[in-house]
C-alpha cells in the first residue's frame, strides 16, 4: 500500500495532478482544495490511497491526513466507491461532514454527486461517529463578493476551462457568502468536470 508521496508537481489537471517522484510521474486524483493549493514546480507532500481493481490501480492524494482518512471511511459505506468519497471531499471538508453525520442530514449529505436519500441513510448508520469529533473549523475573514468570483474564475481557467464557461459556473454563487474555498467547490460540482 502507498501511503504517502513526496515529489515535484509536474502537471495539474481538472482532478488530478502528476507528482514526478524520482523516475516516476504519478497521476494522483485529489480533491479539487488541494490542487488549488499546489503550484506547478513545487515540492509536495500527499497522503495517498491506492485502490486496487482487477483492471486498475488508481492513486488518491490528499494534503491533509484528515481528509486521508476520511476518504478511507467513506469507502466502508456499501455502494461508496473511490469516486463518490472523493466527491463527498471535493463538495465538504471533514469536519463539515461530521456536522452533517451527527445532525443526519441526509438533505445535506445529498448534495455530494452520486449520494441519493438511500445512501444518506447507509452514510448515517453505517458511518455514524467513525469520522471522530470535529477538529475544529477555522473562520477566515470574508472578501468582497467580486473578489471572491474573481479568484474562482482564475483558478477555474488554470485548472483548464474556458473564461466563458467558469464566469456561468461563478455567476449563480455570486453575491451568496460563500468564501473562495466553498465557491470553488460549487463550480466544480456544477460544471460535472467537463473542459472545454
Amino acid at each position: 500500500m502507498i501511503s504517502s508521496l513526496s515529489g515535484q508537481v509536474a502537471s495539474i489537471g481538472p482532478d488530478f495532478a502528476v507528482i514526478k517522484a524520482g523516475a516516476f510521474g504519478m497521476r494522483v486524483y485529489m480533491p479539487g482544495r488541494s490542487l488549488l493549493e499546489m503550484r506547478h514546480g513545487e515540492d509536495v507532500d500527499v497522503y495517498t490511497n491506492l485502490v486496487v481493481r482487477e483492471d486498475s490501480l488508481t492513486l488518491f492524494g490528499f494534503l491533509l491526513e484528515d481528509e486521508s482518512e476520511a476518504f478511507d471511511i467513506l469507502q466502508g459505506v456499501s455502494g461508496i466507491g473511490p469516486k463518490t468519497a472523493l466527491a463527498a471531499l471535493n463538495v465538504y471538508t471533514p469536519d463539515e461532514l461530521r456536522g452533517a453525520l451527527a445532525a443526519a442530514d441526509e438533505k445535506m449529505l445529498q448534495k455530494i454527486p452520486g449520494i441519493g436519500k438511500k445512501s444518506a441513510q447507509r452514510m448515517i448508520l453505517e458511518i455514524g461517529d467513525k469520522l471522530g469529533p470535529a477538529k475544529g473549523l477555522t473562520l477566515e475573514p470574508q472578501p468582497v463578493a467580486d473578489e471572491v468570483a474573481d479568484e474562482v474564475i482564475a483558478a477555474l481557467q488554470s485548472l483548464g476551462w474556458q473564461k466563458q464557461q467558469a464566469q456561468a459556473a461563478v455567476d449563480q454563487f455570486a453575491g451568496s457568502g460563500l468564501n473562495a474555498s466553498d465557491m470553488l467547490r460549487a463550480a466544480l460540482v456544477n460544471l460535472g468536470g467537463n473542459r472545454g
